[in-house]
């Protein structure tokens, strides 16, 4: 069953790096080494806006909850 039949997410009305990296990781169903490490870049020297705080969140919520793994 894919993911997004699952759960149904509001749209965001931002196009970032870190919101083209949800929805890859998304559409995946597994986070990447490299979609780590672009998380983590985006956390430590990005000027993160609140949008891109909850897409962040909203990854570590389905991780937390089995909808997503990591590989």
């Amino acid at each position: 069953m894919p993911m997004s039949s699952l759960l149904k997410l509001p749209p965001l009305c931002v196009d970032t790096d870190v919101v083209n990296t949800f929805s890859a990781v998304w559409e995946l169903g597994q986070v990447t080494e490299h979609n780590r490490q672009e998380i983590k870049s985006a956390l430590l020297y990005g000027n993160l806006t609140k949008e891109e705080h909850i897409v962040i969140d909203r990854l570590i919520h389905a991780v937390k909850r089995g909808w997503i793994r990591l590989s």
